[in-house]
């Protein structure tokens, strides 16, 4: 294997492929990213089985091959090098050797053969959506994800598919994240479960023009997206994900609506000292057209009002800041909606004028 590439190019592709190699392994294979040279193109892929992450860049492809190089050093390597030319060559002892300028190196390589091969989908199904959509419908529910492998069915969101429209759901057992966007086709309306961790990465993939639109392929228990020679392949989750419809509550005793950036200011004040103690715990007190949000601590307390619009009866109840201020930090509208039932039943989020998302949060008790 002989070639010449850019190195700002071939760092660029570095940095995307190694997000899937293997971190803790006794197979050092999945440590490592394959490097494959064919035609005018240089492929770069890694996986840990159960994410794959390709990308192809333009390469004065000399001589064909294949190879594969550890992928942490070969990243920081190269790292080191984007502004520079870059050739590669593979030696008989299997040794890669980099040039650049008047230096070169030399990296010690894997066989290519020992490679696990990267899941190609044939004849999948089919979702076409706006890059944009599909980029907001994941970061608008993929924090609410579980973090703790006690229900790993929870390390995903939900994809609900339908024919003018796809919903993502996101629940830890302590807040749930909805949110519904239109789609271009689908060739079958179904569901899957995508792991947390790869939508992660095809959202940062789909960073940039937002006027295209993006293909989902979705086949048996794999999902692939396809984003500018970048193509991401990930394991679906198996099993029974949670009944969500039946944890949202149908009827409500007070609604307020309230400027979302007044919220989520007051709310970041208030959390300075609910930080401080275990329960992160700040008081929502509504009374008349008045939200009083507080909090305490050994430090002091802090006490924050915000004039709402009221419907219902008055209540006071209090919530984790934290579930809170990430539903804030997703939503864009100038106004929301909160829906509550009581003091000890979860509250709901939601938009003013549409029903694209909805969040639900449950409420800590407060002890008197």
């Amino acid at each position: 294997m002989k070639l010449i590439c850019e190195g700002l190019d071939l760092s660029d592709a570095v940095l995307k492929v190694i997000k899937a190699t293997a971190v803790r392994t006794t197979n050092p294979i999945l440590e490592g990213i394959c490097l494959k040279a064919s035609e005018d193109t240089l492929t770069l892929s890694a996986t840990d089985l159960e994410i794959s992450i390709e990308k192809t860049i333009p390469a004065d492809v000399k001589i064909e091959g294949e190879v594969v190089v550890p992928g942490k050093f070969f990243g920081d390597f190269i790292k080191k090098l984007s502004s520079e030319q870059i050739e590669l060559t593979l030696t008989d002892k299997n040794s890669l050797k980099i040039k650049y300028t008047d230096s070169e190196g030399y990296i010690q390589c894997m066989n290519a053969d020992e490679f696990p091969e990267i899941k190609d989908l044939v004849d999948p199904e089919k979702v076409v959506i706006n890059r944009k959509e599909l980029r907001e419908l994941i970061n608008k529910t993929i924090f609410s994800v579980a973090t703790d492998d006690a229900r790993p069915i929870l390390k995903g969101c939900l994809f609900e598919i339908g024919t003018d429209s796809i919903t993502s759901v996101a629940l830890d057992g302590y807040r749930l994240a909805m949110c519904k966007k239109p789609i271009k086709s689908s060739t079958k309306e179904m569901s899957c479960i995508v792991p947390a961790r790869t939508l992660g990465e095809i959202s940062k993939l789909l960073e940039g023009s937002d006027d295209d639109d993006i293909e989902v392929l979705i086949q048996k228990n794999y999902l692939m997206v396809s984003v500018n020679n970048t193509r991401v392949i990930t394991r679906l989750l198996e099993g029974d994900f949670i009944n969500y419809k039946q944890v949202i509550p149908q009827s409500t005793s007070t609604t307020i609506t309230i400027n979302k950036r007044q919220l989520e200011e007051g709310l970041e004040r208030a959390s300075l000292l609910a930080r401080m103690d275990k329960n992160n715990l700040v008081k929502y007190e509504i009374r008349d057209k008045l939200l009083t949000l507080s909090s305490a601590s050994d430090i002091g307390n802090v006490t924050e009002n915000i004039t709402v619009s009221l419907e219902g009866k008055d209540i006071v109840i209090a919530f984790n800041a934290r579930y809170m201020s990430e539903c804030m930090r997703n939503i864009d509208d100038e106004f929301i909606k909160i829906n509550f039932t009581s003091a000890i039943a979860p509250c709901t989020i939601v938009s003013t004028d549409n029903d694209d998302y909805l969040y639900l949060i449950l409420p800590v008790r407060i002890v008197n």
